[in-house]
């Protein structure tokens, strides 16, 4: 897409959601943290289902760290990569004790530094919690901004750094919001639901779907 279209486009999505939010449930910033690290290769829905569980018998950092991977993993089981992440919950407490006073961190350096941290993950947490303009490139924005032209890009960091690149100056924090609910629910992965989309004349793709016959 040229920078006009690709705004157009961003301009289509704001207009159907003005006010778009993470799906995740948290109360604050450890949990929210917590969530986007259980998300990893799990669906949004499923990890609502097991947070509540684990944040009332560990809604802070000290009881997490308490909690250790051993009561942490029978409460998020239903998850993928559940042990793993256990391992990474309790890891991530215990630092959180340890060197930030049971705070999360507001920079990228300090999250990153995290077990289970990423690029992503500290993206959505500093955009959700502290309000910064950052863009989590998930696999529903990966797919979408190859698939429609806006962002094209063969890994995560090369969309991510193209959609901040052409995003309009005061939509970037929401765009975030805008494209990943769009991805996950009308330009799904196995077949775009084009006819549901708001933006779909400023989309680039050439295989349009059209609605399902009556």
């Amino acid at each position: 897409m040229s920078r006009d279209q690709a705004a157009a486009f961003l301009h289509a999505l704001a207009a159907a959601n003005p006010t778009p939010q993470t799906e995740l449930i948290y109360t604050d910033a450890f949990t929210l943290l917590c969530a986007v690290v259980l998300s990893a290769q799990s669906t949004d829905a499923m990890v609502n289902k097991v947070t509540p569980a684990l944040f009332e018998a560990a809604p802070d950092p000290t009881s997490m760290a308490a909690l250790g991977a051993e009561g942490i993993g029978p409460l998020i089981r239903r998850l993928g990569l559940w042990q793993a992440k256990a391992r990474n919950l309790a890891a991530l407490a215990a630092l959180l004790v340890e060197r930030h006073g049971g705070e999360v961190p507001r920079t990228r350096e300090g999250l990153e530094a995290l077990p289970g941290v990423g690029r992503k993950t500290a993206n959505v947490v500093l955009n959700v919690m502290f309000g910064e303009e950052t863009m989590a490139v998930d696999t529903h924005i990966f797919r979408l901004g190859n698939r429609t032209g806006l962002a094209p890009g063969r890994n995560p960091r090369e969309v991510e750094d193209a959609l901040v690149k052409r995003c309009p100056p005061g939509l970037l924090r929401d765009a975030h919001h805008w494209l990943i609910l769009h991805g996950r629910h009308v330009c799904k992965a196995r077949q775009p639901e084009c006819w549901r989309c708001p933006a779909i004349r400023f989309c680039n793709y050439r295989d349009k779907v059209l609605p399902p016959a009556a």
